[in-house]
């Protein structure tokens, strides 16, 4: 019995992300479902992403708790929404959909924070063209064994804080071979979100990838 409720809520998710992409695309907004744990530079990371895009941008913040985040977009003039999970793990569908009638994007990018965690956000749609990982190097370079789901489903994974490479422990080799061991097509940005460090390959490989799903 249990695993038909289970499976009946993931069902209705899926459905009704289908429908929120197609919505999405029909209005020309990419959406990009952006994966990390906490304290990876998430919301940093964005913003500088943003700033390297010739187009408008949104932003949907997904937290347990508090807004800091979402303040700290608005105040920098990127349009942004709030959602709070109450406890859950992960954003989905219906939250999602929710948030889009309130915030109402067109002609661009939908950004999507989701909850800072890199398990359970991974095995969700919510409505999304890509899903982008962020990682730093202050986590290690053990991360695509420890949670593979995460990185078999990323399109484009981010390496952050690089500017800290030389202060920790980090084996690129090793980082980049487990990454290739799950997904051999995302490519793979080392980049600083406190100098900018390679955001601009970063939003050009947005640019083009949006071309894919959204037709002009």
């Amino acid at each position: 019995m249990e695993i038909d409720i289970m499976q009946s809520v993931y069902e209705r998710n899926e459905t009704l992300a289908k429908e929120l992409n197609s919505e999405l695309t029909r209005k020309g907004i990419f959406c990009v479902n952006v994966l990390g744990a906490p304290g990876v530079g998430k919301t940093s990371s964005l913003i500088k992403i943003i700033g390297n895009l010739n187009e408008k941008s949104y932003v949907i913040e997904g937290d347990v708790e508090s807004d800091i985040d979402t303040k700290k977009l608005m105040d920098l003039g990127i349009n942004s929404y709030q959602v709070h999970t109450g406890g859950g793990c992960h954003l989905d569908s219906p939250l999602v959909s929710a948030a889009v009638e309130e915030l109402k994007p067109s002609n661009g990018y939908l950004f999507i924070e989701n909850i800072g965690n890199l398990i359970c956000p991974a095995d969700f749609l919510i409505g999304e063209h890509i899903k982008l990982l962020i990682c730093n190097v202050t986590e290690g370079s053990d991360k695509p064994y420890k949670y593979p789901l995460a990185f078999e489903k990323a399109e484009i994974i981010l390496v952050n804080k690089i500017d800290l490479e030389n202060y920790v422990e980090f084996d690129r080799d090793f980082f980049i071979k487990g990454v290739h061991l799950l997904n051999k097509k995302a490519p793979i940005f080392f980049v600083s979100a406190k100098n900018g460090e390679r955001f601009e390959e970063v939003g050009r490989w947005l640019a083009e990838k949006k071309k894919e799903f959204i037709s002009k």
